[in-house]
């Protein structure tokens, strides 16, 4: 089992992750009847591709001896409606300033493009992905 949740009420729920403990909650945005107070599911959907991508990438540039440490990403959700559904997910993946090189940089972005949350996504969500070296 990965998770357990809970609905608390007021459009919220907390879940917990089996194996560490750890505690998430979210709440419904202030456009679909709730507090905004914490990430929403959707948000939540969004910043789990640009976590995998850094995980991920992670994991290649431990195999590959490239330097990472330090890398962000930016994430924006894009909705739509009719019905109302993530259309677009926007990443910027800033990497530490390094001389790569263009191998390096090749692998780095086919990680990112191919994590598992990404190649999981419905094909109809737009990943729309910048790579700052």
């Amino acid at each position: 089992m990965t998770s357990e949740l809970v609905y608390l009420g007021g459009l919220r729920t907390e879940a917990k992750h089996i194996q560490s403990g750890s505690i998430i909650v979210t709440d419904a945005p202030t456009d679909n009847q709730g507090k905004g107070e914490a990430f929403s599911p959707k948000d939540l959907t969004a910043t789990s591709l640009g976590a995998c991508m850094l995980t991920t990438i992670g994991i290649a540039a431990n195999t590959h001896n490239i330097k990472f440490d330090g890398a962000k990403a930016t994430v924006q959700k894009i909705m739509a409606a009719n019905p109302r559904r993530i259309a677009e997910i926007k990443i910027v993946l800033d990497f530490p300033k390094n001389n790569y090189t263009e191998k390096e940089k090749a692998i780095l972005k086919n990680t990112a493009l191919t994590c598992p949350v990404a190649i999981s996504l419905h094909p109809d969500i737009k990943q729309d992905v910048t790579l700052n070296f």
